[in-house]
């Protein structure tokens, strides 16, 4: 894997202006990359425990303990979430799925006392490291959250906001009409783009929160309960979503719908809590194919939640 014009230690380029020129691309190899990706997390399958097949790791989580001030959020958690694929994190509520997504991207950083052990690699790179630029971060890692944010702007200043902001000025008419084509939405919009988007149906709302996180070309999406505010016929449009955008972009979502996280997901992690001192704390209890989870899981207390037992 290689990065191209800027690592996240590098400073970013700025023209002779002074101005500062659009982040750099991750380069990313189409090809299968056969081998071992490192030794295997405990809670990875005993297929996977000689041999990692490609598609490659886009993060690798190692021993992240996550802690607000004294209490504890996460512990322990190893996992890899691979390229192309999308991944479902599962779990009852309070068991640090939301937590260990915001962290894939930094998006903890603003909360008091948050403080991270272990390691998170994107692409080989810490990205916790003491010379990282958050911003880069989230440019490559875009977050699309639980409740539809639109700005208060038109539908089309929306989706070109981050692209103006990033130095991505050419052809932005084109990457509008791009953004909202891959979010499903252009042929609801394309002739009210100076409308308010805070006119839009709750669906709409969350496909241009998608449009407006894809329009500076991110490599991963990460999708905290996106459909959980909305009706079944806008749920499935995001699940219609999800599969188009799959291969185009490493997609990591967090359900509580289990039925969403079947359909949509290659992959699935179930967290849980366990207690390990005077709190209960959350954990990665089981990570493997989807069809696994749900129909042989190993764990007895995967088989437990996802057959609706506890949870």
């Amino acid at each position: 894997m290689s990065i191209d014009d800027q690592t996240f230690g590098v400073p970013p380029e700025t023209n002779g202006n002074g101005k500062r020129l659009a982040p750099g691309r991750v380069r990313i190899r189409t090809e299968p990359l056969p081998g071992v990706i490192g030794s295997p997390a405990a809670t990875e399958s005993a297929a996977e425990a000689h041999f990692h097949v490609a598609p490659e790791a886009v993060f690798e989580a190692d021993a992240v303990n996550i802690f607000y001030g004294s209490k504890q959020a996460l512990t322990d958690v190893s996992m890899r979430i691979r390229r192309g694929q999308v991944t479902a994190l599962i779990g009852p509520s309070g068991c640090g799925k939301t937590t260990f997504l915001r962290s894939l991207n930094r998006m903890n950083d603003s909360i008091p006392a948050f403080r991270i052990e272990g390691r998170i690699d994107y692409h080989g790179h810490d990205i916790y490291g003491s010379n990282v630029d958050t911003v880069e971060v989230r440019r490559r890692i875009g977050m699309v959250f639980q409740k539809p944010n639109p700005f208060p702007k038109s539908i089309y200043d929306n989706v070109a906001w981050a692209p103006k902001n990033l130095g991505m000025r050419q052809a932005m008419h084109e990457r509008v009409e791009k953004a909202l084509r891959g979010a499903a939405l252009w042929d609801e919009v394309k002739d009210r783009l100076k409308d308010s988007a805070l006119g839009l149906s709750g669906g709409q709302q969350q496909r241009l929160c998608i449009a407006r996180a894809i329009a500076i070309e991110p490599d991963v999406l990460l999708l905290d309960e996106p459909a959980s505010a909305l009706d079944p016929i806008a749920t499935g449009a995001i699940e219609d979503l999800i599969h188009s955008l799959k291969g185009r972009f490493t997609i990591c979502i967090v359900t509580h719908n289990m039925q969403q996280a079947a359909r949509v997901a290659d992959r699935t992690a179930f967290f849980s809590l366990e207690t390990r001192g005077e709190k209960p704390t959350g954990t990665l209890i089981e990570f493997d194919d989807t069809e696994k989870i749900f129909g042989s899981p190993r764990d007895p207390r995967t088989r437990d939640y996802v057959t609706g037992r506890f949870g």
